[in-house]
């Protein structure tokens, strides 16, 4: 045991003397070697930022680049002036078509409002006479709102169909007068009857609900503004719901408006799970850039929202208005007619202007920014609900389900049965696939292309150019006034007439009435 230990002590000492020697040898190899570098200067310093980082060159910029592009509209040449940077609840400026350009910002609303919400109620609710009696001079000025409707017809519940044309020409012409006069000279004389049509409080915009939903609903009503279409020129309320999958049910809404309160009971037993839960989601509030519980809302009370079937009531539509989310600044924005969910499962385009290629993109992209006007900023205060992609997945199944509504007298093909059909009907077909040229971009059997086209309406009239927009199916058309995206077409004849000067297909009055008499056959 000792001479192990003593074994052990004699081997450390000799190990740290070995150590200790070797550190002092080193110490002195490091001297040397510092002095060395020291007198050489052999080191460089460590390069900073700003050598490792190369200054980031200006854009490269063509002086000259201004053209003239079709369709390009240089502010104050005319057809288009600077949009005004005007306070949300501003009345409607005249002549709106015509704002152009640009504004300082793309953000519409502020994330804290200036005035409390007490103030705000008290200053836009003071001015909504005036902001609903301007409007409406606006549309009696362009149309007659009398209630006239087609004789013997209705729409799939029963709602008598609105007739027109009920657009007023100027100077005492008549359709076949303005038909053969010059695009040019229309535009010059200011004669074009279907100007675009503003949302009643542009400045603001934001989702606002018909008379006959803010009646029942009215936690839907806003305190700034109101639905300024007379309710005869709008769609059937509550509208039928037809099912791809359950054609033997009929109408599965049994009359009933769909919502978080029955839709258990109307469709339990019928639909898969997944479908089911789509349906829960489609009619479950969620915040909205006007309809929610923060002190910058539309409505006196606070409340949870909006779901996507308060405006696609039953899977239809209502005729709820917005402003599409795309454009800026804000007097540029177009307003949108609520377009119905009626046959998605054929469609590939969806948003009026935007081409989103999936029910699935669209249903995520409404819910997460087009809610809220684009303005992402104000999104997150109110509330902003991001659904999962398996809810998204849920929401589409269901409305790939959603059907147009029975058209007894197309066979397959999505044509006319000659055995059903009458000689007005027939011969408004044989005007659609030929001489009116509709089948150029509506065709059989769901009257649709999938794609989008810019009509270059603005050839008619001084004003910004609308641009592309979708091609929206015409089946069940006669259960979805008004018309266009924007809605500026009342009636079925008022379609016609538009889409008769815009492609300068000469019809007669006879044939107009074929061709409308054949569309309520869709």
């Amino acid at each position: 045991m000792t001479t192990h230990s003593t074994f052990i002590q004699t081997t450390y000492r000799a190990g740290w003397a070995l150590f200790t020697g070797l550190l002092l040898v080193t110490s002195g190899f490091g001297m040397v070697f510092a002095a060395d570098r020291a007198e050489t200067k052999s080191w460089e310093s460590v390069p900073g930022p700003e050598q490792l980082v190369p200054k980031i060159g200006p854009p490269a910029v063509v002086k000259d680049w201004k053209r003239d592009y079709p369709q390009a509209q240089p502010v104050g040449k005319g057809d288009t002036v600077e949009a005004p940077d005007a306070k949300l609840g501003t009345p409607n400026p005249p002549a709106i078509h015509k704002f152009g350009g640009r504004t300082p910002s793309s953000f519409v609303f502020d994330l804290s409002p200036d005035d409390p919400l007490e103030k705000v109620i008290e200053r836009e609710s003071s001015q909504r006479a005036k902001i609903t009696q301007q409007q409406q001079q606006l549309l009696e000025e362009r149309y007659d709102l009398s209630p006239r409707f087609v004789e013997g017809e209705t729409m799939t519940r029963g709602k008598p169909i609105p007739k027109g044309p009920t657009a007023r020409l100027k100077k005492g012409l008549n359709f076949d007068q303005l038909a053969k006069m010059p695009e040019e000279d229309i535009k010059a004389k200011d004669l074009f009857p279907y100007l675009p049509l503003p949302h009643p409080l542009h400045s603001t915009g934001g989702m606002v609900f018909p008379s006959m939903m803010t009646d029942i609903h009215p936690e839907r009503e806003r305190f700034d503004v109101v639905h300024d279409v007379p309710e005869h020129f709008l769609p059937e309320f509550p509208p039928p719901l037809f099912l791809t999958s359950r054609p033997d049910l009929g109408d599965v809404s049994q009359g009933q408006e769909i919502t978080n309160e029955n839709f258990y009971t109307l469709f339990d037993g019928i639909l898969s799970p997944v479908q089911f839960d789509g349906v829960r989601l489609l009619v479950e509030k969620i915040p909205q850039q006007q309809f929610n519980a923060t002190d910058d809302r539309k409505t006196v009370p606070p409340g949870r929202g909006v779901s996507c079937f308060d405006c696609h009531v039953n899977g239809h539509t209502n005729g709820a208005i917005h402003l599409n989310p795309d454009n800026r600044p804000q007097f540029s924005r177009f307003r949108i007619e609520t377009p119905s969910l009626r046959g998605v499962n054929i469609q590939k385009v969806f948003g009026s202007k935007r081409a989103m290629t999936s029910v699935e993109d669209f249903s995520e992209f409404e819910n997460r920014s087009a809610y809220f006007d684009h303005d992402l900023a104000t999104a997150e205060k109110k509330g902003r609900r991001d659904m999962t992609r398996t809810e998204v997945m849920k929401m589409a199944q269901f409305q790939k389900l959603v059907d147009f509504p029975p058209a007894p007298k197309l066979d397959l093909f999505g044509r006319l049965n000659p055995k059903k059909a009458t000689e007005e009907e027939l011969r408004g077909e044989a005007l659609f696939t030929g001489k009116a040229k509709c089948v150029a971009c509506h065709t059989a059997p769901y009257f649709t292309d999938n794609l989008m086209h810019d009509l270059k309406v603005e050839r008619f009239y001084h004003g910004r150019a609308e641009g592309s927009i979708k091609t929206f199916p015409l089946r069940g058309i006669k259960d979805s006034p008004p018309y266009l995206h924007d809605g500026r077409l009342l009636t079925l004849e008022d379609t016609v007439e538009f889409f008769a000067l815009v492609t300068g297909v000469q019809l007669t009055k006879e044939e107009k009435a074929d061709l409308s008499a054949y569309l309520r056959t869709l």
